[in-house]
């Protein structure tokens, strides 16, 4: 069985009309990814001050 052509992009802009991407550029990705970058930052943070407080 063959697979069909894939192009898939990993942004949308808003002028590309392309059903296959990955993350589109609207409010709700960017507030999304905000909130996941922040909370890997505090994760982080977190580590390392229970390493120096364990210490």
């Amino acid at each position: 069985m063959k697979q069909g052509e894939e192009n898939t992009e990993f942004v949308k802009e808003p002028e590309k009309e392309t059903p296959k991407f990955i993350f589109q550029k609207n409010k709700k990705t960017i507030i999304g990814a905000a909130v996941v970058v922040a909370f890997l930052i505090f994760i982080i943070l977190a580590i390392v001050v229970s390493g120096v407080s364990f210490s």
